[in-house]
């Protein structure tokens, strides 16, 4: 304890504390050309500009696309859902209503949506007069008799392909 309270030990820490003073202002030197030394690296690769301000730029505007591909994918998948009450699915059946008149000019044509509720028309076609009638379809049905053509028109709506819907 003595050794500590003497002359000779405050002298040694001060030595010391100047060893110490003397080694950070080296290292505050060399940081400092190293400092200098990477920003004259980054000009270089930035061809003159500052590369790290260009590569915060770049990061800024790519954050700005993923949001705007955020909203884009929100307002798809919106369109999406409402695209289910559109008219999606067609069927259509031709034939020959009388026999007196020749080809198939009558017509069926079946309009549904993707819960298979639309619209039936049919277009009889005669020497003398056209007609069309249309009839609701709920869920693929009809409260109205339907006729074979209707029916097959329906059947080709229903089992036809969606293509209109957004791949996740």
């Amino acid at each position: 304890m003595e050794f500590l309270k003497s002359d000779i030990f405050v002298y040694i820490l001060l030595g010391v504390n100047i060893v110490f003073l003397l080694l950070y202002i080296m290292n505050q030197i060399k940081l400092s050309k190293i400092r200098k030394e990477y920003l004259q690296f980054i000009k270089k690769l930035g061809n003159g500009n500052n590369i790290e301000e260009m590569l915060r730029s770049y990061i800024s505007k790519v954050e700005e696309v993923s949001e705007k591909n955020k909203e884009l994918y929100e307002y798809c998948h919106h369109l999406d859902n409402d695209i289910t009450r559109c008219i999606q699915k067609i069927g259509m059946v031709r034939y020959n209503a009388f026999s007196d008149t020749g080809s198939d000019l009558s017509f069926t044509l079946a309009l549904l949506d993707e819960q298979n509720n639309g619209v039936v028309l049919n277009g009889i076609y005669s020497r003398e007069m056209s007609n069309i009638y249309a009839k609701p379809i709920t869920n693929g049905n009809s409260t109205y008799t339907l006729s074979e053509e209707e029916r097959q028109a329906i059947d080709k709506a229903i089992y036809s392909q969606n293509i209109y819907k957004m791949k996740e």
